[in-house]
């Protein structure tokens, strides 16, 4: 085995006791490193011990001065004190991707790895599943790992070797990865999001950017702030999509094929209208995913076959129900309103379900941007009031109903039942909440699963 960074040759400390940690913790471990893991949380702890044998002790205790760098979660803000005074020492804060990045290049665990890493504000899971199965398609070791797929220390010590690393990262774990170049670097779009954990959007847009560091980065043009942002970054070769008709140096959208102008001229990929999820969003992701597979040499054909076969995770797009010429579409991922934009847009009347916890994201926008095609609105979660609100002054010729139900089942329900009972032929019924789920739902995942299952029941021929 190589020898170990410099960072991890003294005493180490392991911040947050969760899923993350204990893979840290797991892992060092596995180096023989000098670990301790330090959270609030006196059970999760003791899990953690029994788990890994790492030495434990609750954060109030940590005399963070006595380590010679912290490994982060990414559940930890900046502003965390254990974290400031870190820094204020001078000793060096990582997350888990800067550490398994960092191990990977120092040949810990053999030839170090490609690094393909996905990040935006929407569509980061599809694009990443997508790339990965072109990568797999065309005969490559390559896995998704990150937020999805696996972990990338559990990647990285897999007894399998994974050759490529398909990363969707958050801009949480971004935020701490100082060193971290990819080898694609992948931008697809930003939007607020996240604001409360770095403090702004310009924070929240500086860590995404890292990934434009990347020998070949690939970014979204068409999104106004990814377009300010390019005019102010200095990349090393900067590879553009669009929606629109491609210039040289893009890939994009021409006679309803996706058309590669960067590393070809004018070749046709695969058709637009093909791609699942159906509607802008999924071209988007694909146009993204293609980019970065001709980045790494794959053929057209390739690119073309794995997205035919290729469909998309829950509650991203999926079509949940199709009768009497109604179309319904679970987005629930969409918990932001950049992301419900991107779920409505290219639908010519809809019946919008949405709300939740808008966590002080603004509507207004939205509303405005689809107003003339939404026919009618249903509404439920504890900010249903807001949006029925910007919806009465921005849309005052949609029908809207608000539930007042707070059980989850019961409140989807009642929306789903008027939302059919409003729907006619050549409508859509869409699921793009613009909101989280969790005043009322264990998670996205719920709510989406609840949805489908009363359109099952309310939506039939």
């Amino acid at each position: 085995m190589k020898r170990l960074p410099q960072e991890l040759q003294g005493r180490v400390l392991v911040a947050g006791a969760g899923v993350s940690g204990l893979g840290i913790a797991a892992l060092l471990k596995s180096l023989d490193v000098d670990v301790v893991v330090t959270d609030s949380r006196p059970e999760a702890l003791e899990n953690i011990h029994m788990q890994t044998g790492a030495e434990v002790c609750i954060d109030a205790n940590i005399q963070v001065e006595d380590f010679t760098s912290v490994i982060t979660s990414p559940g930890w803000k900046p502003d965390t004190p254990l974290l400031v005074r870190a820094q204020y020492l001078g000793i060096e804060v990582l997350g888990d991707v800067e550490l398994a990045y960092r191990l990977d290049r120092a040949e810990v665990f053999g030839k170090p790895r490609q690094w393909l890493v996905v990040t935006g504000t929407n569509g980061k899971t599809t694009t990443t599943a997508m790339l990965e199965a072109i990568m797999k398609r065309a005969g490559v070791k390559a896995h998704a790992v990150g937020n999805i797929g696996v972990s990338v220390a559990e990647a990285l010590s897999s007894a399998e070797r994974i050759d490529v690393f398909v990363a969707e990262l958050s801009s949480f774990q971004l935020h701490w990865s100082e060193q971290l170049i990819p080898d694609v670097g992948i931008l697809l779009n930003l939007a607020d999001d996240h604001i409360d954990w770095h403090g702004s959007f310009d924070s929240y847009a500086a860590a995404k950017a890292k990934v434009l560091r990347a020998p070949i980065a690939i970014a979204g043009v068409d999104n106004e702030h990814v377009a300010r942002l390019l005019s102010t970054t200095q990349t090393q070769k900067l590879i553009e999509f669009t929606a629109a008709d491609p210039c040289a140096g893009q890939l994009g959208v021409r006679n309803k094929m996706i058309v590669d102008c960067a590393f070809a001229d004018s070749l046709e990929l695969v058709s637009a209208e093909g791609i699942e999820p159906p509607g802008p969003a999924g071209v988007y992701d694909a146009l993204a995913a293609a980019a970065a597979a001709r980045a790494m040499g794959v053929s057209a054909d390739t690119i073309a076959a794995a997205l035919a076969d290729f469909h998309v995770a829950g509650h991203r797009g999926q079509v949940v129900g199709n009768a009497r010429g109604i179309v319904a579409i679970d987005n629930s991922k969409a918990t932001n309103p950049h992301a419900a934009g991107t779920a409505l847009a290219g639908h010519e009347s809809i019946v919008w379900v949405a709300g939740g916890q808008l966590k002080g994201a603004e509507i207004r926008d939205l509303v405005l941007e689809h107003s003339p095609r939404l026919k009618a609105v249903a509404l439920l979660g504890i900010d249903a009031p807001i949006i029925a609100e910007t919806v009465r002054e921005l849309a005052p010729h949609a029908a809207i109903m608000v539930t007042e139900n707070q059980e989850p089942r019961e409140a989807m329900n009642d929306v789903v039942a008027w939302s059919v009972a409003h729907a006619a032929p050549g409508d859509a019924i869409i699921l793009a909440p613009a909101a989280a789920s969790l005043d009322m739902y264990s998670g996205m995942g719920q709510r989406g699963d609840i949805f489908a299952e009363a359109i099952a029941r309310e939506l039939h021929d």
